[in-house]
């Protein structure tokens, strides 16, 4: 099967993990070892509108990208990647044989523009292959409209790019035929995939099976599934497979050692791989960034990504838009209750008593027998925030992050009254409180999500006497600031900002008495 070829892009596509930083010598060791293991293909990385930095696979020209080639390299040949808004084509020499082919990539609604800059490249002499982003995104009409641009085009490749890896086997059977079909037969037929949906493999399978055998075809893979999370095809996969199905004679031990050497240790500090929220965002073909945006809330379960991303508009799926998904998630978070009942009730137990606030941080576990005597010596009622405390006994549990919710289901204790608030829609049970997210996230002149600052709003509303705070450590950008066994850091770092924290903690100071019963980079900071 000589017309079916692997190329491989971990220096251009798994550089959206690391900002396409691997250093210098790991990308010559990285090219060394795929050109030892026989790969047909290496895409080096991308062409951009950039600085050049030996370190980084990022190239102004050919020019510099040709000064990590070696010199004797086989058969295996060399391309590179450019999206046509942010590459000037003008930067781009006329071909001399170092790269063979460029990969020119564009979005449906800028296609005429990017085929524009497909002729250019072309005119300059390299083997040109037009990669649209999102063929998903394509109705069937206007698929077979772009292929016979393409085919007009006479390029050197055309690939199916599966961009939100949301491709199921029939739909990959269904947009192979339209390619097949509409496509000149010395058009060579390419195949990039993602993991969203833990298939890549299997649709690469799928691919071999059913191509007719005079197509040339390229499959495109990374070491390790390297690549923009959830990942890529695995090279090292799809080599043995097509050892043993096809004849073909990939050496899998130069791909083995390279994965082990360069690519694990990145991949232990930036991982990838199959996660079910992107799968959320493959099932309704979206924009991944989507789900990275709801992920970065740290507050959201899977379920609540499920239905916010339900309520995006059809126009903007394909496209990014940021302020579009935030409104989507305030709306979704900011659900009204009727909490007056709830209100009135919890009003009746804490007003004019003393309250103790538990948080997660460390300072907690070692001086616990400190902030027992405070609870004892003023009768005080506890109420944790946003997380399981096995010491505790009675009191209240306060959530506003449904994550953590979630997580606390399983170890609830029947003694610990729970009070929520409205964003919380999952694992209510008759008997807890839920007050407006609104309410206690949206006072003051910012919005603060921050679950010890809506907690104390929530005790000012009560008309407790005094709250005194345990655990409530702050944030540091090295180090522990979590209990042994505390289920789950923030992932919202952002309002790990000690000073603006502190500075809610001030405000509050005005209409409640607060002191801090273990040390606290928020009480340094007021």
């Amino acid at each position: 099967m000589e017309n079916i070829r692997l190329l491989d892009c971990t220096l251009r596509d798994g550089g959206y993990i690391n900002d396409w930083n691997f250093g210098e010598k790991t990308i010559r060791s990285i090219i060394d070892r795929l050109i030892e293991a026989k790969t047909d293909l290496v895409e080096v990385g991308f062409l951009r509108n950039c600085t050049y930095d030996p370190d980084r696979t990022l190239f102004h020209s050919v020019r510099e990208l040709k000064k990590v080639l070696p010199s004797s390299h086989g058969n295996t040949k060399f391309v590179a990647m450019a999206l046509h808004n942010q590459y000037d084509i003008r930067n781009l020499e006329e071909c001399d044989g170092t790269v063979d082919a460029v990969r020119v990539t564009f979005h449906d609604y800028d296609a005429e523009e990017g085929l524009d800059f497909c002729r250019k490249v072309k005119e300059k002499g390299y083997q040109l292959f037009i990669n649209p982003i999102n063929i998903m995104g394509y109705r069937d009409q206007e698929l077979v409209k772009l292929l016979k641009k393409v085919s007009n085009l006479e390029p050197y490749g055309f690939s199916i790019v599966d961009t939100f890896g949301s491709m199921t086997k029939k739909e990959l059977v269904r947009i192979y035929s339209l390619c097949e079909n509409n496509l000149d037969e010395a058009i060579v037929l390419g195949l990039h995939l993602h993991e969203n949906m833990a298939q890549s493999f299997l649709l690469a399978q799928t691919f071999l099976e059913m191509k007719d055998p005079r197509r040339n075809c390229v499959l495109d893979a990374s070491l390790n599934g390297m690549g923009r999370v959830p990942g890529n095809l695995c090279l090292e996969l799809i080599m043995d497979y097509m050892n043993r199905s096809y004849g073909k004679d990939y050496d899998i031990d130069p791909v083995l050692d390279a994965i082990e050497e360069y690519i694990t240790p990145i991949k232990s500090r930036e991982p990838w791989g199959y996660m079910a929220e992107y799968f959320i965002s493959a099932k309704y073909n979206l924009h991944r960034n989507y789900a990275e945006y709801l992920l970065s809330k740290g507050t959201l379960t899977a379920r609540d990504m499920h239905q916010i991303l339900k309520m995006l508009p059809e126009n903007k799926k394909s496209a990014f838009d940021p302020a579009c998904i935030e409104e989507l998630y305030q709306e979704y978070k900011n659900q009204t209750v009727s909490d007056q009942a709830s209100l009135g009730s919890l009003k009746q137990i804490f007003e004019g008593r003393a309250v103790v606030l538990l948080a997660p941080g460390t300072s907690l576990e070692y001086q616990w027998d400190k902030v027992k005597g405070y609870i004892r010596s003023q009768k005080a009622i506890i109420v944790s925030a946003n997380f399981y405390f096995a010491e505790q006994e009675g009191g209240f549990a306060f959530f506003s992050n449904a994550k953590r919710f979630a997580e606390y289901q399983a170890l609830r204790k029947q003694d610990i009254h729970v009070i929520l608030t409205s964003n919380i829609t999952k694992g209510v049970r008759p008997g807890d409180d839920v007050i407006n997210y609104r309410r206690l996230a949206l006072e003051g002149e910012e919005p603060s999500e921050n679950c010890g600052i809506m907690l104390l709003r929530l005790m000012s509303l009560l008309k407790v006497k005094e709250a005194a705070l345990a655990g409530f450590d702050g944030y540091t950008e090295e180090g522990e600031d979590y209990m042994k066994g505390y289920f789950g850091a923030f992932q919202n770092a952002r309002e790990g900002d000690n000073r603006k924290i502190a500075g809610e903690i001030r405000k509050l100071q005005k209409k409640i008495k607060i002191l801090f019963l273990t040390p606290s980079q928020y009480e340094e900071a007021v």
